[in-house]
């Protein structure tokens, strides 16, 4: 059987989301660094300003995480006064995320990142409101595909 041609990698969709990530997450750091977060703790901010209190559980799933990876972030977050941990009274086993005030002041200073994406991307807001509509159709027809 003859061998498949190979895609160059530009011509490669998985390999262009994967680049342009790892470019966003370059761009994102040094202004993550200078509000004092990673990107997976912004991550999970991220989550908590769209819907306060949640478990570990909820964040991981809301993220396409492991807990495993979210409660270090968690703890780190803590540690630093941006959100609190309590467990529930309903079930000790899960333990429910809540935002600080220190949390949620930090939300209106991620502004930057947005801004950033948009001046290097050269895109308009209508254009990235479109690309982004379209990645996350292909992150969901992925997600299907392994279920």
């Amino acid at each position: 059987m003859p061998d498949a041609p190979t895609l160059p990698l530009d011509s490669q969709l998985c390999f262009s989301i994967y680049s342009a990530s790892i470019a966003i997450n370059r761009a994102y750091k040094p202004m993550l660094d200078a509000l004092g977060v990673t990107y997976t703790q912004y991550l999970v901010l991220s989550t908590l300003w769209e819907k306060d209190g949640l478990t570990i559980s909820v964040i991981a799933d809301r993220l396409g995480l492991e807990p495993s990876t979210i409660t270090p972030a968690v703890k780190r977050l803590e540690a630093a006064g941006f959100l609190g941990r309590q467990r529930s009274v309903v079930d000790e086993r899960q333990v429910q995320v809540h935002l600080t005030a220190k949390g949620r002041d930090l939300h209106v200073k991620t502004g930057c990142l947005t801004d950033a994406l948009l001046k290097h991307s050269g895109f308009t807001v209508p254009d990235m409101i479109d690309l982004n509509q379209k990645v996350q159709k292909l992150r969901d027809g992925m997600r299907d595909a392994t279920t």
